[in-house]
């Protein structure tokens, strides 16, 4: 069992800067790939980054690419978003995700969710 802990959300202005932090549970986080999603009101939840286990492999969404880094500490089980020059677009609730798949990660099949973390951009 892993257990995902996301923090780090709150309000910032469009241009603003945010880095999320997914802390995790359990001896094994160094084997699972993480990754970060969103889900907008009215909209489903949609794949914005994800990691391979030992941090060598990441992926993001086209929306996101150039202003979003995902990173993460193995030492701190720890997966990290920073997102910068934001958008009102990017306003959502972000949850972080693991699996032992980077495949599944990425097409939200993951089988460990957390409970999300709200970011809003103010224009």
């Amino acid at each position: 069992q892993v257990q995902l802990v996301e923090s780090g959300g709150g309000l910032v202005q469009a241009g603003g800067s945010l880095r999320l932090s997914c802390a995790a549970s359990g001896r094994t986080f160094s084997s699972y790939a993480m990754g970060w999603f969103r889900q907008a009101p009215g909209k489903e939840r949609e794949f914005v980054a994800a990691i391979s286990w030992g941090g060598g492999n990441t992926y993001y969404a086209d929306s996101v690419k150039g202003r979003f880094t995902i990173s993460r500490d193995n030492d701190k089980n720890t997966v990290y978003l920073l997102m910068n020059s934001l958008k009102p677009e990017d306003t959502a609730v972000y949850y972080c995700a693991a699996d032992r798949s980077i495949v599944t990660v990425r097409h939200i099949g993951a089988d460990y969710w957390g409970q999300g973390t709200q970011v809003t951009v103010s224009s």
